[in-house]
């Protein structure tokens, strides 16, 4: 009896705990649950989809590949909130990261009197010590600041030449900002004159290498004008200036706009200068065109406060007298106005007397027509070949005691002008001085203009008939055709012009090449060139003609998207008729395939020489890849 009660004593605690047990299994599975779906819950609300979640016992584990490091910290800080974060377990991976884009080197290179400083970042493996010992010579005891960072990525391409060429620039510049990244530089300097800024912009651009793009912004102060002058004409050729000068640029808008009215179109250049006789200078230059367009043309000569109006032969007598009234009585008062009414020329049988100087291209002197006595004969020829050179100057003038008594001044006057031109000839009449040739200076006209007027006074009639052709200006320095072709062919010998394989597509690669070219071909204008094409002896004859031809034309087209004038141009292909190297070995394959720029009057010489009967059109074609 005894036994048994303690049988079903024992009987009972076993169930009991085994009941126990169920409950707490049950409430496990509960807190488990009720964990991950709050977990998996609050981490669906922040958009983290990429989580797996798990639970073991009172334990929520995070598992998954989380995006990057920040990803992860955010998916294990909302577990934490949500539940106790010691019951989180970080289980989460990290994708891997790409590779890291490359950062943008650049420097910037800044110079002046106190010296040279460098900021910017460049890769590890440029040479810093070298640049800067370059720099330290240049600078002359002056202090070099290097401020530059590196990164340790492989060094772009162009890196080295751009840094390189910017060197070679900063010698040229005193005072100056140069930007340099790679395959571009870009330069920012003052010089001391506009002539000083055509000649290192030219410089500049001579120097640039072929894989290196530039980029200018040079600047100079303005020119000091002295006389202050101001010369307008308008006549049968139209209106036009010989001479205009402005203060500023409100000042040029005005006397431009003035000029527009009285019918004059096109371009208008009007020298902005220091030196101006009043600050309403063109307030008079105004009125006083309006006065020629009033009067229906004529000469106006402004040299600084003193006004020249002209009017036409056989302007009515009453115009004249009121539109000459109404600009005396609103000049600014500072102003002094002498108007002319020009009476009708009494023609003669023999026509007026004249005197002839002459020049030719190649600096001859020659004078003819009429001087007032020996000792003027004498001192006309001794004056034209102080200036120009005793054996340059022939003079072939008679003796006149009739002429003006001002005609030896004028005559003076006009061999001066001539030192003006390049080539041309400068006419002496009583009534006027006519000047006509070609000239290198965009001032010419003007510097013409003031010192007729200082010569021979401000009402005097002369007319300038001088054209500006730049490739006589020796500031630009243009290059001769025979220096333009070098320039292209020294190019194209450090980098080819590059195709698709078999095709005429210029590749990318070759991007930079054709911009090299376009900018010297931007220099030598008016300059015609064969491009021509050539190919290897791989393949049918006719089909490389063909391909040539079509690359040849490939590189034109590639040349006038730059805007480059074509019209001059040809391209021809030639196949695999003129190789330069043997088609027998690989090395020499790929010489063959090219392109060339020849000199057109060059290619014309040539066929006329080997084919007398052949037309020729220059054009030249290259490419690395087979044909």
């Amino acid at each position: 009896m005894r036994l048994s009660s303690v049988v079903l004593t024992f009987g009972f605690f076993v169930v009991a705990a085994g009941l126990c047990a169920l409950a707490a299994f049950f409430a496990v599975r509960v807190v488990e649950d009720n964990s991950r779906d709050a977990v998996l819950l609050a981490l669906e609300e922040q958009s983290i989809g990429w989580t797996e979640i798990e639970t073991n016992g009172l334990q929520v584990i995070l598992a998954g590949e989380a995006p990057d490091e920040a990803s992860r910290f955010r998916a294990v800080s909302i577990a934490g909130s949500v539940v106790d974060a010691a019951r989180v377990i970080d289980d989460l991976a990290i994708e891997e990261a790409e590779d890291i884009a490359p950062p943008r080197f650049s420097i910037e290179i800044l110079r002046n009197e106190a010296g040279i400083s460098l900021f910017g970042l460049v890769p590890a493996t440029t040479d810093q010590d070298a640049l800067l010992s370059r720099l330290t010579r240049m600078a002359r005891g002056a202090e070099v600041s290097d401020l530059l960072e590196t990164a340790d990525f492989p060094e772009p391409d162009g890196w080295s030449s751009a840094v390189d060429y910017a060197v070679v620039a900063l010698q040229l510049m005193p005072r100056s900002k140069i930007s340099v990244e790679a395959g571009r530089v870009a330069v920012t300097a003052m010089t001391d004159s506009e002539e000083a800024r055509v000649t290192l912009g030219s410089e500049l651009e001579r120097k640039q290498p072929g894989d290196v793009a530039l980029s200018l912004e040079l600047s100079a102060p303005r020119p000091v004008i002295t006389p202050f002058a101001l010369r307008f004409i308008k006549d049968a050729e139209g209106p036009r200036f010989d001479a205009c000068s402005a203060d500023d640029d409100a000042a040029q808008a005005r006397i431009v706009a003035a000029a527009e009215r009285a019918g004059m179109a096109g371009e208008i250049d009007c020298t902005i200068g220091l030196g101006v006789p009043t600050a309403r200078w063109s307030e008079a230059s105004v009125k006083s065109i309006n006065a020629v367009d009033a009067l229906g043309g004529g000469t106006l000569t402004i040299v600084d406060a003193d006004i020249a109006l002209v009017a036409p032969e056989g302007t009515p007598q009453a115009t004249f007298d009121e539109v000459v009234g109404e600009l005396e009585n609103s000049l600014p008062d500072v102003f002094a106005l002498t108007a002319v009414l020009p009476k009708p020329k009494v023609v003669t049988d023999e026509g007026p007397p004249e005197f002839v100087a002459t020049l030719s291209p190649e600096g001859g002197v020659q004078l003819r027509g009429r001087v007032a006595g020996e000792l003027a004969r004498q001192t006309v020829d001794s004056f034209a070949k102080a200036r120009f050179g005793s054996d340059k100057v022939r003079t072939a003038a008679r003796v006149d005691a009739e002429l003006p008594a001002t005609w030896s001044v004028r005559v003076l006057a006009s061999l001066e002008v001539l030192t003006h031109l390049e080539s041309g000839a400068v006419t002496v009449t009583p009534d006027s001085v006519d000047v006509t040739g070609l000239t290198g200076s965009q001032t010419a006209r003007a510097d013409i203009s003031s010192l007729l007027a200082e010569k021979l006074g401000e009402a005097a009639e002369y007319d300038i008939g001088v054209r500006y052709d730049k490739k006589l200006d020796p500031v630009l320095g243009l290059p001769t055709p025979q220096e333009c072709e070098t320039m292209i062919a020294q190019i194209m010998t450090a980098t080819k012009i590059r195709f698709e394989p078999g095709a005429a597509t210029i590749d990318n690669a070759s991007e930079k090449v054709m911009d090299s070219i376009a900018t010297v071909l931007r220099r030598c204008e008016d300059i015609a060139f064969e491009i021509s094409g050539h190919t290897d002896s791989q393949g049918r004859e006719v089909m490389n003609l063909q391909l040539s031809q079509e690359r040849a034309q490939s590189v034109l087209d590639e040349l006038r998207e730059r805007r480059i004038p074509t019209g001059i141009f040809t391209a021809k292909g030639y196949g695999e008729e003129k190789p330069i190297a043997d088609n027998g070995t690989e090395e020499g394959r790929e010489q063959n395939r090219r392109i060339e720029f020849k000199l057109a009057a060059d290619v014309t010489t040539e066929s006329a020489e080997t084919d007398p009967g052949a037309e020729t059109a220059p054009q030249e074609d290259t490419s690395d890849e087979q044909n």
